[in-house]
């Protein structure tokens, strides 16, 4: 069981083929996720410090580790259209948007079902921000997992809804190697599939309402914005 204090080692780097992920990795991966472990990894869009969604004492330290409050929502990442709608209440208009942009670089902000924990969701709205990755790598641990994996920005930097820029700023553009020196002894595990750190954050979309509002413009956000 990993510890849920932070650890005083390097975390275990496992090496992924960017396209065809091993399986034997990944179940490894998985193991370790389900036995707590909070992993670095890659995404379509930042490198992300993220858990498996069901494992509280991992998602606690995700929190400590980028020191967050309990009233900061956390994204998860799930690995299709059909398993948003299990974590999240999604509208017919919703569900429309959703289909035309996953996966991609789009946070969707929904009402949470009673599958999402408290933890993870905002307090007051009750609502869940989930993504579906457009990432060979996080698509391949998701459904090898077979639950939703918390995502939040390695990068430290502004991340509430609708103040983050579309790229993170020069001073949290960091290159690989200094990304895994400073995080590698706050995580247990750091996944690496060749890709270099992204510096565009997700556009986070709110679909609470019955009119979708962009909330941050990040990745991708020029393609939608016709569309609002």
């Amino acid at each position: 069981m990993f510890s849920k204090i932070q650890p005083i080692t390097m975390a275990i780097l496992y090496e992924i083929h960017p396209q065809n992920p091993q399986e034997r990795i990944l179940e490894k991966i998985k193991d370790d996720l389900k036995d707590g472990a909070v992993m670095l990894y890659p995404t379509d869009t930042v490198y992300a410090i993220g858990c498996d969604l069901t494992v509280k004492s991992a998602i606690e330290r995700v929190r400590r580790i980028k020191q967050l409050s309990n009233d900061k929502p956390l994204t998860f990442l799930c690995s299709s259209l059909s398993n948003i709608t299990d974590y999240a209440i999604v509208s017919d208009s919703a569900y429309r948007l959703i289909k035309r942009l996953v996966p991609g670089t789009y946070t969707f902000l929904l009402p949470a079902t009673k599958l999402v924990p408290k933890l993870v969701m905002s307090p007051k709205r009750k609502t869940t921000g989930i993504r579906v990755p457009n990432h060979q790598g996080c698509l391949s641990i998701l459904k090898t997992l077979g639950n939703p994996i918390i995502s939040t920005s390695a990068h430290i930097t502004t991340e509430e809804e609708g103040q983050a820029p579309i790229a993170l700023p020069i001073e949290h553009q960091v290159d690989k190697a200094r990304l895994y020196d400073s995080l590698g002894k706050l995580v247990d595990i750091i996944v690496d599939d060749t890709s270099d750190p992204g510096y565009h954050v997700s556009t986070i979309i709110d679909l609470t309402t019955d009119e979708p509002v962009i909330v941050r413009k990040g990745q991708g956000w020029e393609e939608v914005e016709e569309w609002f």
